[in-house]
């Protein structure tokens, strides 16, 4: 499913919503690797040597300030990603780990590509805990925010 394409489409959606949307006006994209450690040169996997790297190759010269494929275990080690304005990683537990690890209650989902905004909770619906007065609404507070906040910045 990981193709050259998909990876650059993404990048170009990233770039382009994070400069509309959060006006950063030469948004930094780190592009994680799909294997571990980036797949070693190609010695796990050669994915990110055929693949992921071509495809930020094209976003360079695109003119998009993407780096990559870098190793996602050290990726989002908060010194390094504060290099970025965002992660471009491939797949859904390699981004959203880290994240809820270093900020659940506050991590807002974004959806980036589409023609309104849209923020969620980035916990999910958390289901197990509706009705029970145990759950928290910080994220959901939090997504409002962020909502708000890219509406001001794209009008």
């Amino acid at each position: 499913m990981l193709t050259k394409e998909l990876i650059v489409e993404t990048g170009r959606v990233v770039a382009h919503d994070l400069r509309q949307r959060f006006g950063i006006a030469n948004p930094r994209i780190a592009v994680a690797g799909l294997n571990p450690h980036a797949g070693e040169g190609g010695a796990i996997g050669r994915e990110d040597l055929e693949i992921v790297g071509p495809a930020v190759a094209e976003l360079q010269f695109e003119a998009i300030d993407a780096v990559g494929p870098l190793p996602a275990d050290t990726l989002f080690y908060p010194a390094h990603w504060a290099n970025y304005d965002a992660v471009l990683a491939m797949y859904h537990d390699q981004a959203l780990i880290p994240i809820k690890t270093v900020a659940f209650e506050d991590a807002v989902n974004v959806t980036l590509g589409l023609p309104i905004v849209r923020t969620s909770p980035d916990h999910g619906t958390a289901f197990d805990l509706a009705g029970t007065g145990r759950g928290s609404d910080k994220s959901f507070l939090a997504a409002i925010r962020m909502a708000d906040a890219m509406t001001a910045q794209a009008a």
